[in-house]
């Protein structure tokens, strides 16, 4: 079993930053991949970011540019700029190896 915990959501005005920190804790593999999902209201789950134990990133395609995936070992960072309205959603850390584990979620409001 893998456990997530995320944490750094908030309120924030358009055109802040925020950075969400996740830690991963149990039964580790060294081939996995790490990432951030998010799911708004009446939306699906959509891709953030991910990024692979050797440092390989993939990003959704809204966030190019302005979102910045990052990884210590079992720590990964979301480092969001430029925050838009449209970025208002539940913020899902993810940990995948043979198997795939969600956190409980970090709610970031973009609003003024």
């Amino acid at each position: 079993q893998v456990q997530l915990v995320e944490s750094g959501g908030g309120l924030v005005q358009p055109g802040a930053s925020l950075r969400l920190p996740c830690v991963a804790s149990g039964r580790l593999l060294d081939i996995n991949v790490m990432g951030w999902y998010r799911q708004a209201p009446e939306k699906k789950r959509e891709l953030v970011a991910v990024i692979t134990n050797g440092g390989h990133t993939n990003y959704g395609g809204s966030v190019k540019g302005r979102f910045t995936i990052s990884r210590a070992n079992a720590k990964v960072y979301l480092q969001m700029n430029s925050l838009k309205p449209e970025d208002t959603a539940l913020y899902y850390c993810s940990y995948r190896d043979i198997s795939g584990y969600w956190g409980q979620g970090t709610q970031v409001t973009v609003s003024s």
